[in-house]
């Protein structure tokens, strides 16, 4: 099995490990994911044209904030995820068509890259949403996690 095939995280004993980048050099490294929340129709009366809002409050705003604080936690919660120091978190979220389409941008200066924070970021607005609306709509869907692009590592990558 070739370098590129082999799990990134798995040792030469087949053990998780967290991957040595000691080697690695340090470079601008940014990532943008997405996450889609489709909502029903009684909570897309709510949206006024910029802002959800709901008994909890401003439902983006809240979801941006949440998503931020998720990706710079993203190392607590996936175990063999480095910390890394990011330089910026961006959430941005859009509304049409019953469907909140959250994106995350993270970036840092370091030697690994950001896909799982922006990943995570994206993630945890996207669960926001829902906890802030599921009094209306037990139903609401999230799905189509996924990474958009990545740059400034060994590979880039873009959806």
């Amino acid at each position: 099995m070739s370098e590129e095939t082999k799990l990134s995280h798995i040792d030469a004993s087949n053990r998780a490990s967290m991957v040595d980048v000691s080697g690695k050099s340090t470079t601008i490294r940014i990532a943008t994911a997405e996450a889609q929340v489709r909502v029903n129709e009684a909570v897309a009366a709510q949206f006024d044209g910029t802002e959800l809002v709901s008994k909890k409050g401003p439902v983006f705003q809240t979801a941006i904030l949440a998503g931020v604080m998720g990706a710079k936690q993203t190392s607590s919660l996936i175990p063999l995820c480095h910390p890394l120091p990011l330089d910026s978190v961006k959430i941005d979220i859009t509304f049409a068509d019953r469907t909140a389409t959250v994106r995350c941008t993270a970036k840092t200066t370091g030697k690994t890259g950001v896909e799982m924070e922006a990943l995570t970021g994206a993630s945890v607005a996207a669960l926001t949403l829902y906890d802030m609306c599921k009094a209306v709509d037990p139903g609401i869907t999230i799905s189509q996690v996924r990474l958009l692009e990545k740059s400034g590592g060994k590979s880039d990558y873009q959806a």
